[in-house]
């Protein structure tokens, strides 16, 4: 798994994802992991993409902490908690085939919902972020996508587009380090999974770094449009069509 010929495009997938997460604030496990399960399985998608995504403690966290509401992530962060293990318990017993259409089905459906400006209404108090965080962990957990339902949840709010930005980064980072141990548990993360993690690790920092440095506030809608553009075009490759 470490040098094989599916190996460079995994390297690709990291990179646009990492560029995803850097100026958008978002997207990068829905770029990653479509690509990632159709080069391997669902499962390793999910264990090689969680370890990778640790190099955002350093290149998202730092800003990401002074900028967001940190109570409202907590309270997001104890709701998926709960759910995630029996999220982890779908992903590891579910046919591959049906994941691979889960994950592409739901990085295409997100994108639609933000690309049309989707709106809820409904006050955003701690029921509702726990609630919120309970269905990320469940999805994220059988999936590997932890974005989706928190990404639509703060952007059919009423914060402004700093503090939405801050909170998503905060949330999927801190996140990402809560699934480690569970990962390891349930053997989605083994040794052949963590050792293309971390080979793919450094690339994604860079290219986050990359993104990051690339993001001005004044040109968002055009970064978003083109990460949306980047996303769906994951969502399509990792449908099982293709194979």
């Amino acid at each position: 798994m470490l040098w094989a010929p599916q190996t460079p495009l995994a390297l690709a997938a990291c990179v646009a994802a990492g560029l995803v997460y850097g100026f958008a604030g978002f997207g990068a496990a829905l770029v990653a992991v479509p690509a990632l399960a159709a080069l391997y399985s669902p499962a390793d998608a999910v264990g090689i993409f969680a370890l990778s995504a640790l190099a955002s403690l350093v290149t998202v966290v730092p800003r990401a902490w002074r900028e967001a509401d940190r109570p409202a992530v907590a309270q997001l962060l104890v709701g998926a908690a709960v759910t995630l293990p029996i999220g982890l318990y779908v992903l590891r017993t579910a046919p591959t085939e049906v994941l691979r259409w889960a994950i592409s089905l739901l990085v295409l459906g997100t994108v639609a919902a933000l690309v049309t400006g989707w709106r809820r209404g409904g006050a955003d108090g701690a029921p509702a972020r726990v609630a919120v965080g309970a269905a990320t962990g469940l999805v994220g957990g059988a999936t590997g996508l932890t974005g989706p339902v928190v990404v639509l949840f703060q952007l059919s709010g009423r914060d402004g587009a700093e503090r939405v930005r801050a909170n998503i980064a905060l949330f999927l980072s801190l996140l990402s380090v809560l699934m480690l141990p569970l990962l390891v548990i349930t053997h989605v993360l083994g040794s052949r999974q963590a050792a293309l993690g971390l080979i793919l690790l450094p690339v994604y920092a860079l290219a986050t770094a990359a993104g990051q440095a690339m993001f001005r506030p004044g040109n968002e809608r055009l970064y978003r449009v083109v990460a949306y553009a980047i996303v769906a075009a994951a969502g399509v490759a990792g449908l099982p069509l293709w194979q």
